[in-house]
């Protein structure tokens, strides 16, 4: 039998009769927009977070794109200024960028990590420089007190990109309360994932938080009256939902991920495969486990021939996609290297015992 790298029906198995019971309730109810689900996910996640605020949005691009405009509304940033960005990261932390009329500055990662590498920063800061948007890949913190050091001497927002860390902590602190202001995604497949797309701000900042809330929704905080250009970017009343079931088993399966990967990081010996190194333990939440090889193609025709699924994330860099072509002469080694050589292998709560054992024999 295959092993899947991510069942998603198996994975909300476990809550189909809560997902049932709630639906019913909301075809009773006939709220559908900005009801009590939603703001009663908000109060919740931002408890969880540790945060004063949270605002839900359609989906983790928009939550990263809206915190980004609602500063420029604010006057804190201004259009064209520039944001220091990881190079390898998912093109939508990118798109965010660019989409709210401001600069990515491309950054390599460390190569130990994945993560921005903080050493990096400081040689591309230029006068137009106001933020840094740290991206926490595949669930491990960046080296935020080296980044939080940055920031303060070049009077830098932090803004996190929180999309595959939920529930990761650093120094007592969860993600989404590491900075100014978080986005996160709840895409199907993330750590805590909806039935569909969803996302979220989390935030200390009231001021941004009321401007982020008016801009979800046509930048209106009255009915019919629109202060300022907003668009629609509103987390659905059902998907609200179904995230307060599993917000609760959050933690109890981030504790599973990362048994599971102590497994793999113990078991598996081949000198020609690159584990990943966790820099704290808290503060990995294993949204996926990245391996490395020079051999990528033979490695993942090995494991599709003992049937166990793998995905690549992500097989080209953004700066070699078409679609910002206005990077392609950046020379960004470290990362073309990362995305030439990672390989994401199963891992997730619902794998059973025999499934990780068969995975760490046939690596």
């Amino acid at each position: 039998m295959k092993i899947l790298f991510n069942n998603l029906q198996k994975l909300n198995a476990a809550y189909e009769s809560s997902f049932k019971e709630k639906f019913n309730q909301f075809l009773q109810k006939g709220w559908y927009i900005l009801g009590n689900e939603v703001s009663g996910f908000e109060t919740n996640f931002a408890a969880y977070c540790g945060t004063k605020h949270c605002i839900g949005v359609g989906n983790g691009m928009d939550a990263l794109t809206l915190i980004l405009k609602s500063y420029i509304e604010l006057g804190t940033l201004n259009k064209n200024d520039q944001i220091i960005v990881p190079a390898n990261t998912y093109i939508a932390t990118i798109l965010s960028i660019i989409e709210s009329g401001l600069t990515p500055i491309l950054i390599e990662p460390s190569l130990e990590n994945y993560n921005l590498d903080p050493d990096l920063i400081e040689a591309k800061l230029t006068s137009k420089t106001k933020a840094i948007l740290v991206v926490h890949l595949y669930g491990q913190v960046c080296n935020m007190e080296l980044i939080e050091n940055i920031s303060l001497r070049n009077k830098l927002l932090i803004i996190e990109d929180a999309a595959q860390s939920h529930g990761a902590v650093y120094k007592n602190k969860k993600v989404g309360n590491l900075g100014n202001a978080a986005g996160f995604s709840f895409y199907p497949g993330k750590n805590l994932g909806a039935l569909g797309d969803g996302g979220a701000i989390t935030t200390n900042n009231t001021i941004l938080a009321n401007t982020i809330k008016s801009i979800r929704n046509y930048g209106s905080e009255k009915k019919y009256i629109n202060n300022i250009k907003g668009v629609n970017s509103r987390l659905d009343e059902l998907q609200a939902a179904f995230l307060n079931i599993k917000l609760p088993y959050l933690d109890r399966d981030n504790n599973i991920r990362k048994k599971i990967a102590h497994r793999y990081l113990s078991g598996i010996k081949n000198s020609k495969l690159l584990l990943p190194k966790v820099m704290n333990e808290e503060s990995h939440v294993f949204h996926l486990f990245v391996i490395r090889t020079k051999d990528r193609a033979s490695l993942q025709a090995h494991l599709s021939n003992n049937n166990i699924d793998s995905m690549i994330h992500y097989p080209v860099s953004p700066h070699k996609q078409k679609a910002l072509s206005e990077f392609k002469d950046l020379l960004l080694p470290i990362t073309e290297k990362i995305h030439n050589e990672v390989l994401s292998i199963p891992l997730n709560p619902i794998l059973e015992n025999n499934e990780v054992e068969l995975i760490i024999k046939v690596l």
